[in-house]
Parts: structure tokens; sequence; C-alpha cells
């Protein structure tokens, strides 16, 4: 998300009525519904995190112990029972 000034792209009379409610500070503005894209849908970030899962899982069953892939992977024990469990489910 990149931030776009409102004086560059809004007509003057939207952007004076904007300024009655809020002047000078940041405002989010969302997306539209049909336009909302699901998350990590622009980056490789749940590939990457699917990819590690899997790995861990495979580990897990190898025999590693979850406090030894908690250190390895800088994730809470917790985190890394979610992730067997995870597995078990899906």
């Amino acid at each position: 998300m990149s931030y776009k000034k409102a004086i560059d792209i809004l007509p003057h009379n939207v952007l004076s009525a904007v300024q009655q409610y809020i002047d000078g500070e940041y405002i989010y503005i969302p997306r539209k519904e049909e336009r909302k894209q699901p998350w990590g849908a622009n980056t490789r970030t749940r590939e990457t995190i699917r990819a590690r899962n899997s790995e861990i899982l495979s580990k897990r069953l190898a025999g590693c112990s979850v406090a030894e892939l908690a250190e390895q992977y800088f994730l809470s024990e917790k985190a890394i029972y979610k992730i067997v469990n995870a597995s078990k489910t899906g």
C-alpha cells in the first residue's frame, strides 16, 4: 500500500468535503468488497509458509522434538504444535 496526496487525486469539492471530517490527518480508504484479495495474494508469503510448515511436519514425523523445531524455526512450541495438528485435520 502506498500513500497518495489527496490534493493530487481528488477533485477540490471532494477534498473540501473530506476536510470537514478529517483535516491534515491520515485516513485509510478500504478497497471495494469485489476488489479485495486474499492475504498473501501479491507475494509468495503463503507459499513460503506452506513449504516451511511442510518441512516442520516432515522433521517432526522423522523424530525431531518440538523444542528443537521451535528453536530451529524461531517459533514457540505452541506454534509448532498448531502446525503439526493442522496437518492432521487439513
